[in-house]
């Protein structure tokens, strides 16, 4: 690594701590994990940023890896970590980094600002608009900062996210389509915005240079999610040429809230279909 370029990146943020060793006693599925505190210049406020190691990492000095961010780390990176594991143990999955961007509380008051981070705008939620403002920060800021330091792959990210979290999928793949190689949207939320969403056309890239969206959709999700969320495939569906390659699955049984695990899974599965 340049010591230059990685002190550079480093600086970068306004205020972003040291790696620092994640251990929990009797909870080996989180091992391998380290902390960053990261304060923003662009957004001015902070996240906990906890980077996933794979098996391996510490014993090489030039395999990089691809990287996925995790949207509502808080929550989804327990989870997606210890399930990262797992699927590694059966193979259905590559080595992979694991970035996940965490508030520290599930409380707005104390900082919890995902439905302003994640959205577009809405004429129906005044603190819906900031994701044009949090694509920057990814891009500008912690992107840069996580290849400086960890021997990840640049032609490989991925961006992970549930609810508002997967309606910020859509919209940085339809705003920004190349930032990451691959977007997985669980279960996206356009209730309040949907009209934003299907008039947003990005310019359609040559087809070796297209990114990859991946939509997972639960069967049993409560009603005003899924309706808008049907009239986006359906469009999307219908657009030719597209400017992701897109594939859309139905997750039979699963409501709301119990399909990120699964989505993650297929996903990925899909991503790397050609390389397991």
């Amino acid at each position: 690594m340049n010591v230059i370029t990685a002190i550079l990146a480093a600086v970068a943020v306004a205020g972003i701590s040291p790696a620092l060793p994640v251990k929990i006693d009797g909870l080996q599925g989180l091992d391998k994990t380290r902390h960053h505190r990261v304060e923003s210049e662009a957004l001015g406020k902070g996240y906990d940023v906890f980077v996933g190691l794979p098996n391996g990492y510490e014993d090489s000095d030039d395999t990089e890896y691809p990287t996925v961010y995790i949207l509502d780390g808080g929550n989804q990176y327990p989870l997606l970590k210890s399930y990262y594991g797992m699927l590694r143990g059966g193979n259905d999955i590559p080595d992979l980094i694991l970035v996940a961007i965490s508030y520290g509380t599930n409380d707005p008051e104390s900082g919890n600002d995902r439905d302003h981070d994640y959205t577009a705008p809405s004429d129906e939620r005044e603190r819906y608009g900031g994701a044009e403002e949090f694509q920057r920060f990814l891009s500008d800021e912690l992107v840069p900062f996580i290849e400086a330091n960890y021997r990840s792959r640049a032609d490989r990210r991925i961006v992970f996210g549930h609810s508002n979290g997967g309606q910020f999928i859509l919209y940085s793949a339809q705003t920004m389509p190349i930032l990451f190689w691959g977007h997985i949207a669980s279960n996206p939320s356009m209730h309040r915005n949907l009209p934003l969403f299907l008039s947003m056309h990005p310019a359609v890239p040559a087809t070796n240079e297209r990114s990859y969206l991946f939509v997972g959709s639960g069967s049993h999700d409560d009603r005003r999610y899924l309706e808008p969320r049907l009239q986006w495939i359906d469009f999307w569906t219908a657009q030719q040429p597209k400017p992701w390659h897109l594939k859309v699955e139905v997750l039979d049984g699963h409501t709301h809230m119990s399909a990120p695990p699964a989505v993650f899974r297929r996903g990925l599965k899909w991503l790397f279909a050609d390389q397991l």
